[in-house]
Formats: structure tokens, sequence, C-alpha cells
């Protein structure tokens, strides 16, 4: 775009001068990065079992479904939000590796990792309905407008059918796109929050564009020096719903926080 021309001035002495000029190409040329900087405010802590290598996290009402991973210890368990105690469970059979969750209507889906399959559950009793097929890897899950998105560890995420599972589209990041988008949240706004594996990142996500609307540093949760390398990686993320809280928490964490996400 061309430059409107400017009234003459008083001259200015050559160093400065160019120090000034410098400093406008500089300006005209960069394009830092203004995307918001948030961090977590932890409002309460709750006890979380350390042999849930948790993977997905939805509150739905009082009830609060988590889903877990690895070989032979992935399960699905439905507890009440008020006081933790469970209300149903369902154990996957080795080798199946679980990973996200989301309620979409009269069904619960569970993906798995690396093993292509979708299982639909009662969301009340958890029981098996059926299962169907899907390309890649499965990593997250969460339901927005009729809508399931799913992860696959890469910076796009996947739109699915809430009955069918079947793909309807996708979307990728328009920034930040070596990010390997995990666990999913879908937030009443309309917006995507991620967790950025394996970080303490969280990104704040626009899923009709692709635009990360704010990044959030989580790092101050559990310090490094207690976690265990390779599984005490922050990954759960789920609102509240009615407040502007969110659970986070990881896998085998000894707690799961209750935060809200406030200017860095």
């Amino acid at each position: 775009m061309e430059r409107k021309r400017r009234a003459p001035v008083a001259a200015v002495p050559l160093a400065l001068s160019t120090v000034v000029c410098l400093a406008a190409a500089m300006s005209a040329c960069s394009s830092p990065d203004d995307t918001p900087q948030l961090r977590v405010e932890v409002v309460a802590t709750r006890a979380h079992d350390t042999a849930a290598f948790t993977e997905g996290l939805e509150a739905d009402g009082d009830t609060l479904y988590e889903s877990t991973g690895l070989s032979g210890q992935s399960f699905v368990r439905a507890s009440k939000l008020s006081d933790g105690s469970e209300l149903a469970r369902a154990d996957l059979p080795a080798p199946l590796f679980g990973e996200g969750i989301t309620r979409a209507g009269n069904v619960l889906w569970q993906i798995t990792y690396q093993d292509h399959i979708a299982i639909a559950r009662d969301p009340e009793t958890l029981t098996e309905l059926r299962r169907t097929g899907f390309d890649g890897e499965g990593w997250g899950l969460c339901t927005r407008d009729n809508r399931i998105l799913m992860s696959n560890g890469s910076s796009t995420l996947t739109f699915r059918d809430p009955q069918t599972f079947a793909p309807t589209g996708t979307i990728s990041l328009t920034s930040r796109t070596g990010t390997r988008l995990n666990e999913l949240d879908c937030a009443p706004d309309g917006s995507v929050y991620a967790n950025a594996w394996p970080t303490d990142t969280i990104l704040h996500i626009n899923p009709e564009t692709g635009a990360v609307l704010g990044v959030i540093d989580a790092s101050g949760l559990l310090p490094k020096g207690s976690r265990t390398p390779d599984t005490d990686v922050l990954n759960g993320i789920t609102h509240l719903p009615g407040t502007d809280h969110f659970l986070l928490t990881g896998k085998k964490w000894p707690y799961t926080f209750e935060v809200r996400f406030v200017p860095a």
C-alpha cells in the first residue's frame, strides 16, 4: 500500500534520522505475535487417581467422564462432579489403547489411539453400544453444535457426524502449525481449547477459521521435578458448566485443578 506523503519537517541529525528510519522499517516489515497470552489461576484442588493415564475429560451436568490410556490399563468412567463418587466404569481389553471421549446427545464416544476403533457407549451405564472404524490416529474429542471434533496429533482437527462418526470436514491451525493437538474441550461460546502435547501449553482456537485466539501457560500447576518422564504430561481439560472455570489434570497426576484463565 502506498504511504501518504508527509509535510516537510525540520532537519534531523543524520545519526538520529538513521535510527528513526531503521526503527520504522523494522516495524513495517516485522509481524510480531500479538496472540493474547494467558495463565491459569487455581481456584480449587481435587484429588486425582494416580493410576489414571488421562486421555479424555468431559463434564456434563454433575457427571465427569474420564477416559484413560495404555494397553491393558485403559478404562472410561463416570463420576459425580460434586463429590467424586464413581457412577459407572468400563474397561478396555488389551491391546486397545483408550484416548479421548465426548458426549454427543444420547451417545458417549470413546476413541482408541492406533487401533482405528471408535466405541459408542451408553452415557449412563457406559455399556458398549456399537463400534465403527476411522482412519489415522485418535487423540482428543469434543462436541460442538451437533458436530464432533477430533484431534489426531497434528495441527488439524476433523469434524465428525455425532451418530455415525463419519468425517464431514477438517480445519487446520493458521498459526503454530507444528502443534500436536491432543485433548480437546468445546466451550459454550463455540471455541475450542486444546492441550498441546507434550507441553504445558493450552491453545484457545476458533474451530471455524483455525485461528489461535489465545495461548495459555499452565506450567505452574505441577512442578516438573515431581513428574515421571513420559507419563506425567498435562492432558485433560473440560469447562465446568455454568461457570468460567475449567478442570485440568494430567497423565497420572495426583491432582485435578479447578482453574480460570487470566491475562499473563
